[in-house]
């Protein structure tokens, strides 16, 4: 099953409050507010894009040792997933794609690195529940988020949901801002140039890993 089937297979269930979501039915039409709401916003067309310069960064790792995209790129191309935290189980069927993804990606002489605000245990306990092999790196207060242009603050009322749900942000991430990555894939060239860009504001769909296998090929280290 293709990654955007399991994400739809999964959105339909918790949308029918089928255990063990249980969902409110109340709740999906804020969260489709919301999501409209980014959408009309045209911040994701404003994010970096292919053939723009990416930052560089160093963020720590899921047990603390830092991590520098300089050193990375040194040794190829370089993907990043932004994702928005071990509580979306969107971004966890991702992650787990990108895992299955992994040896390809790897064979193609890139490294795979998922990036998220949260802070470093909840990247542990996210690498540990989906078995993942690639570092998880905490971007506090979403600050390289916001230099690739993704960052965006939540709205008063989803604020007011997140709560209600338990999804805690300030506890999750250390930081009380409320605010989240829009979910994010880039191949960064060695050169720090931007191959592939995908910025998706609808949380629910995310692009195939293995869509890119044929960006990376040109890129890779012989």
């Amino acid at each position: 099953m293709s990654l955007q089937a399991t994400l739809d297979a999964f959105k339909a269930d918790f949308r029918a409050g089928k255990p063990p979501y249980n969902a409110p039915p109340d709740i999906h039409p804020i969260m489709e507010r919301a999501t409209q709401e980014l959408i009309a916003s045209g911040q994701a067309t404003r994010a970096l894009k292919a053939g723009e310069r990416a930052p560089h960064f160093v963020l720590n790792d899921a047990h603390g040792q830092p991590v520098s995209s300089r050193e990375l790129l040194a040794q190829g191309p370089l993907v990043i997933s932004f994702y928005r935290g071990v509580w979306c189980p969107y971004c966890n069927f991702e992650l787990q794609a990108l895992e299955a993804a992994l040896p390809a990606i790897r064979e193609a002489g890139a490294n795979l690195v998922a990036i998220s605000p949260q802070i470093a245990a909840n990247s542990l306990k996210s690498m540990r529940n989906n078995h993942l092999t690639f570092p998880i790196l905490s971007d506090t207060h979403n600050e390289v988020a916001a230099a690739f242009g993704i960052r965006y603050a939540l709205p008063n009322y989803l604020v007011e949901l997140y709560k209600r749900l338990k999804n805690h942000l300030p506890a999750f991430n250390g930081d009380d801002s409320w605010t989240l990555p829009i979910p994010a894939r880039y191949v960064i060239a060695s050169n720090g140039t931007i191959a592939y860009a995908e910025v998706n504001p609808d949380y629910t769909h995310r692009p195939e890993p293995e869509e890119l296998l044929p960006v990376l090929r040109p890129y890779s280290v012989a």
